[in-house]
């Protein structure tokens, strides 16, 4: 997960939205074949089975959990996981700089865009092609990740799978949350997003880090900022963060534990007398789908590794 990705994404998220599960919704901007029982988007007897255009990377993790892969024809340079989508599957490149006549040359019958893909003129375009386009809303509370999936499933057919999907991962957020009622002392966070020319951006209230952070049981030092924003030296300090978050990125990127606690920010702070930074891959951190109550409890044992934090039980589950 790209970091200009996490930051279009939190621009389009409004304060108290992620609460609003009910709210999510696919709207079907085009036809695509006869509604199946119950409002289900299927392939009429007869047709060949849809060819989707999956983009967001949570979209083709969800779609990939189902067992539905083999109708994907193209995705997103988002969608890392599993491996084989990028490998396996034409890349239309990446989710906000789509090229409509990229898209349209996979000759789609279904499009599914994961909020804020675009650019608008994009999406535009693929509208007025006719081809079905399928809207899936960014949501990071427990029940949104759940509806999300309950969503795309619905919009493939495929509701039951879609929800057994989404029971067990309401089932491993409970368990979740029975570790996190374990937690005596909630330690500090801060998720920093960038280092650029000594400008330290971090992740605050109603952002995807916000939400990971407090699913792992924990407190976000950037309470006081609202989505992805600088954060002064003497602000960072102040908060005194016990522990740094950043996502993981290749060799040519990567900032170790020295480089980053010899930055005046973080030379003082608890983080730094433990040289505590944890880093995660950023999809698995920040995608919200299928995997986000696993990504949580590991990034639970990172805070908190005195606690030995067990392995969900539900994560095995069939």
């Amino acid at each position: 997960m790209r970091m200009r990705d996490i930051l279009c994404r939190e621009r389009r998220r409004m304060p108290g939205r992620r609460e609003l599960a009910a709210a999510l919704g696919l709207t079907a901007l085009a036809a695509l074949s006869p509604l199946l029982p119950g409002g289900l988007i299927g392939p009429a007897h007869g047709q060949a089975q849809p060819r989707i255009v999956s983009v967001g990377g949570v979209v083709t993790e969800v779609i990939y959990a189902l067992g539905l892969q083999d109708r994907i024809v193209g995705v997103d340079s988002t969608s890392q996981f599993p491996p084989d989508a990028l490998r396996d599957k034409a890349n239309i490149g990446y989710v906000r700089a789509l090229s409509a006549e990229g898209v349209l040359s996979l000759k789609p019958s279904m499009v599914m865009l994961v909020d804020g893909a675009g650019p608008p003129g994009a999406v535009s375009l693929l509208n007025e092609s006719g081809v079905g386009i399928v809207r899936v809303a960014d949501e990071t509370s427990e029940a949104g990740v759940s509806a999300k999936i309950e969503a795309i499933g619905r919009a493939l057919g495929a509701a039951e799978p879609a929800a057994r999907l989404a029971a067990q991962t309401k089932a491993r957020f409970a368990e979740l949350a029975t570790l996190r009622g374990s937690i005596a002392r909630p330690r500090r966070v801060l998720f920093v997003l960038s280092l650029q020319n000594g400008r330290v951006m971090v992740g605050g209230r109603n952002s995807s880090a916000d939400a990971i952070i407090r699913h792992a049981g924990a407190v976000n030092v950037a309470d006081g900022i609202e989505g992805y924003k600088t954060m002064t030296d003497e602000a960072i300090m102040a908060g005194a963060p016990d522990v740094i978050l950043m996502m993981s990125h290749n060799v040519n990127h990567a900032t170790t534990p020295a480089e980053l606690f010899a930055m005046p920010a973080f030379a003082e702070t608890p983080a730094a007398r433990q040289k505590r930074l944890v880093t995660m891959d950023g999809l698995y951190l920040l995608g919200f789908g299928p995997r986000t109550p696993m990504a949580a409890r590991d990034l639970m044992a990172a805070i908190y590794p005195d606690a030995a934090v067990p392995p969900l039980k539900t994560a095995s589950a069939p």
